[in-house]
């Protein structure tokens, strides 16, 4: 049992069945803000594993066959829940994961709510397929729930990723488990609790604590699943990957990002080097980031002070103090992998602008928003995601090399471009590989678009109708025009 400030408890066992189930062992949950065992956590593994698909199988038929207006109401009721809960909610994610209170109170934990909404929403609302004809036959498209599914969030930002993957995996008529990361296990807890206290039937939603790869290796394989989503790294995806080959699951896989951040000549540049200098949002461990900042030659040197001025005005420091631009990374394993990029940059010669090591003011895991340029595009620190608050510069003199740049990534995750010219704004963003290329913008987030990445990013798409294709097995039924009695 965890006790946050402000008077709350998060139970820290299993969610399994519409019970709470301990194991014999259990791992340290460290708060990232000053490095404190917080709480405690059920270790779970094969034998947690087996019970909540178990339970996650039996709920399934009763859950599927109700009403689709009725598991949307009780969707509802778990948004209304959320929204009661939202500052406990905020809390304990800040402590847990370091990520910032005045985000998780102002859009995170809403978001986490609205998730819930809109899917229920979308199943009473839009989803469906116009009847069509075939040779006078009538055809039917129908989205029927596939079972029994495991979600897997990162630790990012735990609850609002999660709960992008419950929501639509419950709308649609499945059950889910899912397994939060060990290193912000928390929020998935609480969300066990609201769910409780909105009707959701036991074993609809199960959570399993565990380290990956003992509770989430044993969860990808079970042959009992019927639809997988990860979040997270490129090796892991693979992992998750060849466990759902084996048993023919289907799987959604959101991957790594290197996402390019093209800013032209013409762009508005007090536009862009504000959402530039927002790429450090939650310390750069954001998948979506525009890590590249691909400035056009010409206006390269007022770019850079413009970029300089303005970051260096952020406060990094206590992320539950609302005045805080920048928290800490999650843990000390990140934070030594985030350092080993930096270190070998420079010493490769990549060129320091801002930031280049750890806070030694602060000291623990909070580390300097770092802007490197004289990078080799080939390079390390160009090509592979560092998921810490580390940006490289690079400039080009056209059009056409702008684009070879942003596609000199095996990722595909996001693209930003940043011009005044619109026809430009299509050209380029029609030429970019990436899920999602926002143009004079950054991180506007409608949940009935497709969402996912190319090349090394990812597998699939959620989002809208997107989730329920992917969560249900679609189905064509076709009725003939004769065969019918009186």
């Amino acid at each position: 049992m965890y006790e946050f400030r402000g008077g709350g408890t998060v139970d820290t066992d299993h969610w399994i069945g519409g019970r709470r189930v301990p194991s014999e062992s259990t791992f340290d949950d460290l708060s990232p803000i000053d490095g404190a065992v917080i709480a405690r956590v059920a270790r779970g593994g094969a034998r947690e594993a087996d019970l909540a698909v178990r339970a996650a199988a039996d709920a399934f038929p009763a859950w599927a066959a109700t009403p689709a207006a009725e598991r949307a109401r009780v969707l509802r009721a778990i948004a209304d829940g959320v929204e009661k809960r939202l500052e406990d909610l905020a809390i304990v994610e800040t402590t847990d994961n370091g990520a910032l209170i005045r985000s998780h109170r102002r859009g995170v934990m809403p978001r986490v709510a609205h998730n819930f909404r809109f899917f229920a929403d979308f199943l009473t609302g839009e989803l469906g397929h116009p009847d069509f004809e075939t040779r006078g036959h009538r055809n039917h498209v129908s989205w029927d729930p596939a079972g029994p599914c495991v979600l897997i969030a990162p630790w990012n930002a735990p609850l609002m990723l999660a709960t992008w993957k419950v929501a639509p995996a419950l709308a649609a008529g499945n059950t889910a488990v899912l397994k939060p990361s060990e290193w912000s296990p928390l929020t998935a807890s609480l969300l066990c609790d609201i769910a409780a206290e909105a009707g959701l039937p036991g074993g609809v939603l199960n959570v399993v604590q565990g380290i990956g790869e003992e509770a989430g290796a044993a969860l990808v394989a079970d042959p009992r699943v019927r639809r997988i989503s990860f979040t997270g790294s490129v090796p892991t995806g693979r992992t998750v990957a060849v466990a759902a080959g084996a048993n023919l699951t289907p799987v959604s896989l959101e991957l790594g990002g290197k996402s390019p951040f093209l800013v032209f000549a013409d762009a508005d540049l007090d536009l862009a080097v504000a959402n530039a200098v927002e790429q450090y949002d939650n310390a750069g461990q954001v998948c979506l980031s525009g890590t590249r900042l691909l400035v056009e030659e010409s206006i390269r040197d007022e770019f850079v002070a413009r970029f300089l001025e303005r970051a260096g005005s952020l406060r990094q420091g206590d992320p539950r103090e609302e005045a805080t631009d920048i928290g800490p990374s999650i843990h000390p394993d990140h934070f030594a992998r985030v350092d080993g990029f930096v270190r070998r940059a420079k010493a490769e010669g990549a060129t320091v602008l801002l930031g280049g090591g750890p806070n030694e003011e602060l000291g623990g895991l909070y580390y300097r928003p770092t802007l490197f340029t004289d990078v080799d595009p080939r390079s390390e620190i160009a090509t592979e995601e560092v998921f810490g608050p580390v940006l490289v510069l690079h400039t080009f003199r056209t059009e056409e090399e702008a684009v070879r740049l942003a596609g000199a990534s095996e990722f595909g995750l996001a693209a930003m471009v940043f011009t005044g010219d619109a026809s430009r704004a299509e050209r380029v963003s029609g030429r970019l590989v990436a899920g999602t290329v926002w143009v004079n913008c950054f991180y506007v987030r409608d949940l009935r678009a497709p969402f996912g990445g190319a090349r090394r990013s990812g597998i699939g798409r959620e989002g809208g109708t997107w989730s329920f294709d992917f969560y249900c097995d679609v189905k064509n039924t076709v009725f003939a025009p004769t065969g019918w009695g009186s």
